[in-house]
């Protein structure tokens, strides 16, 4: 049975380390640990089945619901940083949240949107506020098709080719094949997302070539195939998510979006943030 999963960290364990094309470096920061993979190139996109570029997996045993409002957030700063080294330099962003906010899996990237500081307006309209140290940033919840009968990607491409931000950053929950990387990880990539691939229910993919900018994705692993751990019939087409996903999933959106945020408005405070949420 072919092994179904959207984390870079989860391919690489099954292959060997060896494998030319690839760099990993492993560090831990502020209670997380931290792998960066780079994939560099078209051979080893092909091993381990990703596109090449930067793949960044923060991972912590249950950070999002067993941490100190300090340890939050000491590891919303973490997160932070790693999100500007994968996204590098920009002064406007367009953050997408994917995925139905009715759905308590799915509902990760509108959760993060709805905590993303937005300030386009503000940089283009009100000329008293001190914008300095915010970036211009506009926020979008996508909805899914079957809501809007649109696909995502055709209402964040409208949208990027009006406003035409410096990057895109796209957020989305992600499916896992390791049942201890659920709600546990965190995985920021440059390579975009194909939404709903972890699923069998792909929409069309958000890159750089399909966007028309750099095009980051940020995620979590909120399902697992159940037949990873049966071979059983019974279990195909079925998913698994964890009991406490309605907590986890509301912790780790906050969790992204203060990172964002810090990473966003670097002349903004943890504090400065919270209150404005």
């Amino acid at each position: 049975m072919p092994i179904r999963t959207d984390l870079a960290h989860e391919s690489a364990k099954r292959i060997s380390k060896n494998t030319g094309g690839i760099c990993r470096t492993e560090f831990s920061k502020n209670g997380l640990d931290i792998s960066r993979i780079r994939v560099e190139t078209e051979e080893a996109s092909r091993v381990l089945g990703k596109p090449r570029g930067e793949y960044v997996t923060i991972t912590s045993e249950k950070f999002s619901l067993q941490s100190t409002p300090q340890e939050f957030n000491e590891r919303a700063e973490a997160i932070a940083e790693e999100i500007l080294f994968v996204c590098g330099n920009f002064s406007s962003a367009l953050v997408i949240g994917l995925g139905n906010r009715n759905i308590t899996p799915d509902r990760l990237g509108p959760a993060v949107a709805d905590k993303v500081i937005a300030t386009r307006h503000l940089h283009r309209l009100a000329k008293d506020v001190d914008t300095s140290g915010m970036a211009e940033v506009s926020v979008l919840a996508t909805g899914v098709m079957g809501q809007t009968g649109l696909e995502a990607a055709e209402v964040a491409k409208s949208v990027s080719d009006r406003i035409k931000p410096d990057i895109m950053i796209v957020i989305d929950a992600l499916a896992c094949c390791e049942y201890e990387s659920l709600g546990n990880c965190i995985q920021l990539c440059d390579t975009g997302i194909s939404p709903g691939s972890g699923v069998e229910n792909a929409r069309a993919e958000f890159s750089a070539e399909t966007m028309g900018v750099p095009t980051v994705a940020i995620g979590v692993p909120t399902v697992m195939d159940a037949q990873v751990l049966s071979d059983d019939p019974l279990y195909k087409g079925m998913f698994i998510t964890p009991r406490s996903i309605d907590t986890l999933t509301e912790r780790t959106s906050s969790l992204i979006a203060l990172a964002l945020d810090l990473a966003l408005h670097r002349g903004l405070t943890t504090e400065e943030i919270m209150s404005i949420w």
